[in-house]
């Protein structure tokens, strides 16, 4: 007679949960880009004083507000596997449009809601012609680039002062916190942005639909999702954060000019990147590129503390992180190949 040893139940999942990372693979870019943020920022306070005053920190999100709502529509565009490089020129329109209708006599909500039109409208535009074509988001965007640049010198090739009442309310006020600290209405906006954006993507049927064209296009089709719409939709919310961003950029300069935001588009793109989005698409968080602005913002003010060096070591810097973090994307996507 055989006896047999029972095996204990509880061990099995004791070494699953072993096995188990501990931080999601989805998560650990955002995670990366947090602690980099963290270990940046905590350089700072240990060479320069005065780098960890509240003030400074509320600075970053100041100073990138405009920045903060531009990533966010890139977001959804990377999210779907495209690419928007014309989000840069479309800040520079939405600035000249600004500030030529203003100072043309038309009211600030007027010029309010004829910017966001044709943000949007120039969006919608490239987002039916990428679909529709089958072409490349790269080739379609840099001409809707050329296009919006192009329109900014029609409208002018000189700086345009802003001198509207509202507009110059909007710019010179500020929200006081506790601490001390002040804050401008603009940072409200692009946090009220990031946050309705993280809503959309992980609470609605449209930000399940933008995940799933990322990760498989064809996929999503034969699933029966509306890829068309969803596709047109991600390039007409990327046009409408350009055009708020232009519109925090024209509170912020005062003025429009054919030649703002030149390259935004690539911080834009970096910041997503950085913050952890996937190129190919699927993968990402809007609060990931939020981190991610942070970063660049946190980069410009160690370079502006410290004094001695050039601005150009901002871009030196993001370059190579950008680098890095498109490096880790890449053996990010072969593990769980």
């Amino acid at each position: 007679m055989t006896t047999t040893v029972p095996t204990r139940p509880d061990t099995l999942p004791e070494q699953s949960s072993r096995r188990r990372p501990v931080v999601p693979g989805r998560v650990l870019p955002v995670v990366s880009t947090f602690v980099l943020f963290v270990l940046l920022f905590g350089v700072g306070s240990v060479r320069y004083e005065g780098f960890t005053s509240g003030q400074v920190f509320a600075n970053l999100f100041i100073d990138n507000a405009f920045l903060i709502v531009l990533a966010v529509g890139m977001t959804f565009v990377i999210l779907t596997g495209g690419i928007d490089l014309s989000v840069g020129a479309v800040v520079a329109l939405s600035t000249m449009v600004a500030a030529a209708t203003l100072r043309a006599g038309l009211p600030a909500p007027v010029v309010i809601l004829l910017v966001l039109a044709v943000g949007t409208g120039l969006g919608v535009v490239m987002g039916l012609v990428i679909h529709h074509f089958e072409l490349q988001p790269f080739i379609v965007t840099l001409a809707g680039m050329f296009l919006a640049r192009g329109l900014c010198f029609v409208i002018g090739v000189e700086s345009i002062s802003i001198k509207d009442p509202f507009f110059r309310a909007l710019a010179t006020g500020t929200i006081d916190l506790p601490g001390g600290v002040t804050i401008t209405w603009s940072v409200v906006i692009a946090l009220v942005i990031v946050a309705v954006a993280a809503w959309v993507l992980h609470r609605t049927r449209f930000g399940r639909t933008i995940y799933a064209i990322g990760g498989s296009e064809s996929s999503a089709t034969l699933m029966g999702l509306p890829v068309a719409r969803v596709k047109v939709m991600a390039y007409a919310i990327s046009g409408l954060c350009a055009s708020i961003a232009g519109l925090l950029f024209s509170v912020y300069m005062l003025s429009g000019y054919g030649l703002h935001a030149v390259g935004m588009e690539l911080d834009a793109i970096a910041s997503v990147v950085i913050g952890g989005t996937l190129l190919s698409g699927g993968v990402g968080y809007v609060l990931g590129s939020l981190l991610g602005v942070l970063v660049l913002g946190v980069i410009q003010t160690l370079i502006s503390f410290q004094g001695t060096l050039s601005s150009w070591w901002t871009k030196i810097a993001i370059g190579t992180l950008l680098l890095l973090f498109i490096v880790m994307q890449r053996l990010f996507t072969r593990r769980n190949a």
